[in-house]
């Protein structure tokens, strides 16, 4: 009886496979796996696409599609408006302001207005970064009502 130099690993091999060594080329029509969510406490994703789980685990914000961007532009655009409206009511208004209440005390409720719309915007991004989109979108809408330069739509 010859010896077999696989041994018993013969049951395991097909003949005329491919050498496990050799990387298989991926086509244009391989489908892409899609986004995993992430797992449980406690579990661990192992083999193919473990790494697309773990990056997904990670925690980072999924991208934002073309109209949520376009939206959020145009929202900030309003934001920077506002705050030129701020700017310009508040130089208006500062002339009335110092007849009621010394300058002291007026100035810096003035630069608050004008830094209020920055930071509503700013603090909106930051603080619903991990929420929903429509959450985001919930936010700076209602800024952009409550923020309103009154001073500068009024005339004063």
């Amino acid at each position: 009886m010859a010896s077999d130099p696989h041994g018993d690993d013969d049951a395991f091999r097909w003949e005329g496979d491919d050498a496990p060594s050799t990387p298989v080329k991926k086509s244009a029509a391989t489908p892409v796996a899609p986004a995993a969510e992430p797992l449980a406490e406690g579990w661990q994703a192992v083999g193919k696409g473990s790494e697309t789980i773990e990056e997904a685990a990670a925690g980072e914000p999924a991208p934002l599609g073309n109209v949520a961007l376009v939206s959020m532009g145009l929202l900030g655009g309003i934001y920077l408006l506002y705050t030129v409206g701020w700017v310009l009511g508040g130089i208006r208004m500062f002339d009335a302001g110092v007849f009621l209440v010394p300058a002291y005390a007026v100035i810096p409720v003035v630069w608050v207005a004008i830094g209020a719309c920055a930071v509503w915007f700013g603090a909106t991004m930051l603080l619903t970064r991990h929420a929903a989109v429509w959450v985001r979108f919930v936010w700076l809408v209602a800024g952009v009502f409550l923020l309103v330069p009154w001073p500068f739509v009024m005339g004063v």
